[in-house]
């Protein structure tokens, strides 16, 4: 088994493509995982801006909560309307690019790959912060940690869509049912004790600070707890990875989803204001997440609190399955569009796009090391992209209906300008509100991410006015004109022997041509020429090859090689120079080490070449070792 399929699994064939379609029970974990794990962070961002108000914060988290779930709420049910009509994935780059013009469509495909990549690394660092607060003596190694988690949800994806459903599964429902028991319960004790229950374990007392909150506060407070909302689109934007019925299942999925991440939001905040919970800095001694504290305030520091905890670590690292699952399928869709390199549209061995996911764990594992893998530093990055492409689908969907026309167009168009309006102006609050902490960020990577889609698809679309034939290029073989063959040589050896028998094949007349410099001990064949070559050639009724001999008096090899090239093209204007390169191939990996000379050769006649300029390579196979 090569290491390869140890690591990726065994290819998969491309018949066998249904197997690997999922249904409800693995589509929440792989699809919903970031909504349903943002339950935890999301409160959490919320209360942390409210740090200021002391031991008052908790008494806000509340009504700021319920605007969110309200919000949610609109999305989902815009969102459901995407479904059906977009049954092959209604994402916010196809939708806005088919309704609203190609810059709206390029604009939220870079606002959604910001979102994505920003989700891999808050939900890592927001699972090892849940484990440092567990574990305090654990603090120094958090970005270790987030790396190594990092590196494991790259392998499970890489080995498919169905291996990560099936490695989710237990984690994602272990985290609702714990999560949900204990709001519950917390629910159960707070209307016994009539509103003021007793914490098993007390949280960390917070002073009061602020008398209280003003309006500015609130909307900061708002806006960081919008990060729930983050991967709503996932399942509209992944319907062809569900079987049979497709839509059903898909429409299903989504509201599953929101009715779950709408519970444990709701019972987050109630809990929080019972038991006068708030945010302890992030990254600071003596750290608790909220549920770390809301656990242990409802059920103690028992054998519960540690299986909840762990369920949580685990959802909150794997939640990053979600981008796995979805950013991949954009950059799919990018390079269908030509703004991104053709690769990322291929599948890999388990008909995944593996191109994609590599990516995104590359562009991930860069911002937790700049950001040290704290989440609370990335978090102001975070919504604004997510908002930005809910925005711009809902209002791309309100033109679709407009179009489409009827009594159902007109119900479902009024649902998307609800959703439109709703995110549209969570999104101005989130811009303005986290301008300052980071927000300018995504507000200055946007419209670099839209030159660069913007750019390449130029360059594809001038490669194609220049080299495509629109599929009726007819081959012209008139006006043929032999080639001036060039080989390059050291010494004469089996290897140069090779592209020399080959050479003059092909054309009357070839240059033998040897660069005397030495560093190289290049052997003079001046005086051995005739005899080892030129009258074998004559003998064999061939024109034999010149020799060029060029002294190199700065003892270079490849300038003064290019440099004759150069001349010899210039001269001969309208005939091709094919330099064939004779190469010595060693079969083991680590050979290349030692002897790249070639490679770079090619790479330099590459870069300096013109189109009269080609490049033959003449392999000779070392045999192997007895």
């Amino acid at each position: 088994m090569s290491l390869r399929e140890l690591v990726c699994g065994r290819a998969l064939r491309t018949d066998e493509e249904q197997a690997e379609e999922i249904g409800i029970g693995p589509a929440v974990p792989v699809l919903g995982l970031d909504a349903l794990a943002s339950a935890s962070y999301g409160p959490e961002a919320a209360l942390t801006i409210l740090l200021p108000l002391g031991a008052l914060s908790s008494g806000y988290i509340g009504p700021i909560t319920a605007a969110i779930i309200a919000v949610l709420l609109a999305v989902a049910l815009s969102y459901r309307q995407t479904i059906p009509a977009y049954p092959g994935g209604g994402g916010s780059f196809t939708v806005a690019k088919e309704n609203l013009g190609r810059f709206a469509g390029l604009l939220a495909a870079s606002a959604l790959s910001i979102d994505y990549v920003l989700n891999v690394a808050v939900a890592i660092s927001a699972g090892v912060g849940a484990l440092v607060s567990v574990v305090p003596p654990l603090l120094p190694y958090t970005l270790s940690l987030c790396l190594g988690i990092l590196a494991i949800l790259t392998v499970v994806n890489l080995r498919g869509l169905r291996t990560a459903g099936l490695i989710l599964m237990l984690p994602t429902y272990l985290f609702v049912f714990c999560l949900g028991l204990t709001i519950v319960l917390g629910a159960v004790k707070t209307v016994l004790a009539h509103g003021h229950p007793l914490p098993v374990t007390p949280p960390p007392k917070l002073p009061v600070k602020l008398p209280t909150a003003g309006l500015w506060l609130l909307l900061r407070g708002f806006a960081s707890g919008c990060t729930a909302l983050t991967g709503v689109e996932a399942v509209s934007n992944a319907v062809p990875i569900f079987r049979e019925p497709r839509v059903k299942l898909a429409r299903r999925t989504l509201t599953v989803i929101m009715s779950i991440l709408a519970f444990l939001l709701a019972g987050v905040a109630f809990l929080s204001q019972s038991y006068g919970i708030g945010a302890t800095p992030q990254g600071q001694a003596g750290y608790q997440s909220v549920l770390s504290e809301l656990v242990g305030a409802v059920a103690g520091r028992g054998f519960f609190y540690f299986v909840t905890m762990t369920a949580v670590l685990l959802v909150l690292a794997l939640s990053a399955n979600t981008s796995f699952a979805d950013f991949p399928r954009v950059c799919r869709l990018l390079a269908l569009d030509e703004s991104l390199p053709a690769e990322f549209a291929h599948r890999g061995l388990r008909l995944v796009y593996s191109q994609g996911i590599l990516l995104l764990a590359f562009l991930a594992g860069f911002l937790l090391v700049v950001f040290g893998g704290i989440t609370d530093l990335l978090i102001p990055l975070f919504a604004v992209g997510a908002f930005l492409a809910f925005t711009l689908s809902q209002f791309g969907m309100v033109a679709h209906w407009r179009r489409r026309g009827g009594p159902k167009a007109l119900r479902s168009l009024a649902l998307n300008a609800v959703g439109g309006t709703a995110t549209a102006v969570t999104l101005l609050i989130i811009s303005v509100s986290k301008f300052t902490q980071g927000a300018w960020i995504t507000l200055l990577v946007l419209p670099s991410l839209l030159i660069g889609f913007s750019r390449l698809r130029r360059y594809h679309e001038r490669l194609e006015r220049e080299v495509g034939g629109d599929g009726h290029l007819k081959l012209d073989i008139t006006r043929l004109v032999e080639p001036i063959v060039v080989v390059p040589l050291k010494r004469l050896d089996r290897v140069t022997e090779k592209a020399l028998r080959l050479a003059v094949t092909l054309s009357g007349e070839v240059r033998a041509v040897q660069i005397l410099a030495e560093e190289m001990q290049t052997e003079d064949l001046r005086r051995d020429w005739p005899s080892l070559v030129e009258q074998p050639a004559r003998e064999a009724g061939r024109r034999p090859p010149k020799l060029e001999v060029v002294n190199s008096v700065y003892r270079e090899f490849y300038g003064p090689l290019l440099d004759y090239v150069g001349k010899l093209a210039a001269e001969h204007r309208n005939r091709p120079i094919a330099v064939m390169i004779p190469e010595l191939v060693e079969k083991r990996w680590y050979h290349f080490i030692f002897r790249h000379r070639v490679t770079l050769l090619k790479g330099l006649l590459l870069l300096r070449g013109g189109r009269q300029i080609l490049i033959i390579t003449t392999p000779w196979y070392l045999e192997k070792e007895p």
